[in-house]
């Protein structure tokens, strides 16, 4: 494959800017946060990769659209939890962070306290992850780990990871300004979210390489997001900076839990 194309890229770029500029006009017209829009802006990754495929020809199944290796879509779930549980562990680590046994990360469930209640816990963060979930993360996964993996593919896999972490970090910024996943934070939340991406990244790209299928990451994207409650109820402190710049997995502690992925993968030998 020869090196990326500038032009596809700039059109990738372009349709990400105008995507981001139309959310921030549609919220201010109709008076709601960009918050609101979220669910609606997470699709412009998607649109954004379409409409270069279509326009040079691209072919959705050429960059990572189709089934692929399905054991390895089967180890995104798992790893979307391993994030996760290291996530918590090193929270808990933090002096002034405690555990919370009582906490229920699914109330509107109804789960037995207990072992059997996290259980239950742990298995409708699978199940809704792996689906409903997924299909929200593959609006940004196509985008990100789809075309615009298949299109940095020549420079290498942690040049890639990064430059795609970079922009998948940015591209949160009009959501996180308005308070999304740092609310007492939300300028300096810009800055944690672009660096919890970038080093998110290697593990997204990681899977959806050796599945040979973008649809790896959207399932762990969406697990991932499911289970982030874990952390966020059972690791309890009052401390606002704790709760929301440490404690979080995207926080400090999400993070370091992906950089240890990295060094796994580093390890391994991407």
């Amino acid at each position: 494959m020869s090196d990326p194309d500038r032009g596809r890229l700039g059109l990738y770029v372009g349709v990400l800017l105008a995507a981001a500029v139309l959310l921030i006009a549609a919220a201010r017209a109709l008076s709601v946060s960009t918050i609101a829009l979220a669910p609606v802006y997470m699709f412009s990754p998607l649109v954004a990769g379409l409409i270069v495929c279509l326009r040079h020809g691209v072919s959705v199944r050429e960059v990572g659209l189709r089934i692929g290796r399905p054991r390895w879509l089967l180890a995104a779930p798992v790893a979307a939890l391993g994030l996760v549980g290291v996530a918590l562990a090193l929270s808990l680590a933090v002096p002034g962070i405690g555990f919370d046994g009582a906490a229920d990360p699914v109330p509107w469930l109804g789960l037995p306290a207990g072992p059997v209640g996290v259980a239950g816990a742990l298995a409708v963060a699978v199940a809704l992850g792996a689906t409903l979930n997924a299909v929200f993360a593959f609006g940004e996964e196509f985008g990100w780990r789809g075309y615009l993996l298949w299109e940095l593919a020549p420079l290498g896999f942690w040049r890639a990871s990064l430059a795609i972490g970079a922009l998948w970090g940015v591209w949160h910024a009009p959501v996180i300004a308005a308070g999304y996943n740092y609310p007492s934070f939300p300028l300096v939340g810009v800055g944690v979210m672009t660096v919890a991406c970038i080093a998110l990244s290697p593990v997204y790209t990681y899977l959806t390489v050796r599945a040979e299928s973008v649809i790896a990451a959207a399932v762990l994207h969406g697990v991932f997001n499911g289970s982030a409650g874990f952390v966020l109820v059972y690791a309890a402190t009052d401390d606002p900076v704790l709760a929301e710049l440490v404690a979080n997995p995207v926080g400090a502690a999400g993070i370091a839990a992906a950089g240890l992925a990295a060094v796994v993968i580093a390890v391994r030998g991407a």
